[in-house]
């Protein structure tokens, strides 16, 4: 799915016991994913409306990327990632106009494994598009209730290594959002994390753990943390995904901000009809504690592969909010307050 872009070798000097040789692999990789939305209750000054508009990244996030090998010899690698995540309507850097918002690390890897240092996925991330039936997309998936299943951190150190059907990952972040690594202070913008995952045969389970500080002194005790679990099943032509989070949040937005509980559920399942065309169907409910803003999200995707690199693609959902939530099929405050949305988007998605 990716093509090489460039594939540089160098000899070392020759010692009297041979000539030592490493090669370099350098790769060009990337997403565009471009949709129209039709959408109900949008929100605006005037309260709510409907919109038709473009979006880009809708079941991928637009991104183009260089990642890197160099053979170190006896096992060890040198490696590096830069991707950079794009509005395709726009053209604008995406992840805060960052140019490479989406990851940008350097590290070795070998048989124990993988050692990155640079900005880098969660383990909710890295994990979880496994668990939820639209992979954690950016639109009409489980990224749309609980933005932190599409977590990056800034600053971090990164373990992550593959032994058999064994997965297992653990960071730290020095400072979470470009911030931090306050001297005297190390538990601002703090984000710690961990993650295991284990796949036999048809069969996968896994759990993950986030939790970040407060990114200022003032609200570096307090925390928001998360602990997630989810599965998949493969039934011949169809799969089957379920999972769960916990949720709580000290109030690390502000000094005034509450204490909040909550409570994750998802499932779904996806059926290929044929080796092009595939039907995805999911339902998320979100129970957040002390409160009757429980929103449910229901979500139904068809996909159509032109090619091996091209795909067209309909998502159609509904939110059914209740007692001021306000989550739209894009996200949290994507729906005016307390009023139901109803969306559809047609889009295109190339790979490179």
């Amino acid at each position: 799915m990716k093509k090489a872009l460039l594939a540089m070798a160098a000899t070392a000097a020759c010692a009297s016991s041979g000539a030592a040789f490493a090669q370099t692999n350098v790769t060009l990789y990337g997403i565009v994913d471009a949709g129209l939305e039709f959408a109900t209750n949008a929100p605006n000054d005037a309260g709510g409306d409907n919109v038709f508009r473009m979006n880009s990244g809708n079941l991928s996030g637009s991104r183009w990327g260089l990642k890197g090998t160099e053979d170190l010899g006896n096992g060890l690698k040198g490696i590096f990632v830069l991707e950079s995540g794009f509005d395709i309507d726009t053209g604008r850097s995406a992840q805060g106009s960052r140019l490479f918002g989406r990851n940008a690390y350097v590290g070795l890897q070998g048989n124990f494994g993988a050692v990155t240092l640079g900005r880098q996925q969660n383990a909710l991330y890295d994990l979880f598009g496994a668990y939820d039936p639209m992979a954690v997309g950016p639109r009409y998936s489980l990224n749309s209730v609980d933005s932190a299943f599409n977590g990056r951190a800034d600053n971090m150190i990164k373990y992550r290594g593959k032994f058999g059907g064994l997965t297992a990952m653990a960071f730290y972040s020095f400072g979470r959002d470009n911030n931090g690594e306050v001297p005297g202070e190390a538990k601002v913008a703090r984000n710690i994390g961990a993650g295991l995952s284990y796949s036999a045969g048809a069969f996968s389970i896994g759990t993950a753990y986030d939790q970040y500080q407060g990114a200022t002194v003032a609200l570096a005790d307090r925390a928001s943390k998360r602990w997630a679990f989810g599965s998949s099943l493969a039934l011949g032509n169809a799969k089957l995904f379920a999972g769960y989070r916990w949720m709580r949040d000290d109030g690390v937005g502000s000094a005034t901000a509450a204490s909040t509980r909550s409570n994750l559920y998802w499932t779904g399942a996806s059926y290929k009809f044929t080796p092009a065309f595939s039907l995805t169907g999911a339902a998320y409910y979100h129970d957040s504690k002390n409160s009757g803003a429980d929103p449910w999200m229901f979500v139904v995707s068809a996909d159509y592969s032109l090619s091996k690199r091209t795909d067209v693609y309909l998502n159609a959902g509904y939110v059914r909010n209740k007692d001021g939530s306000e989550l739209g099929l894009s996200g949290v405050g994507t729906a005016q307050a307390g009023e139901n949305q109803t969306g559809v988007t047609v889009g295109l998605r190339h790979r490179f």
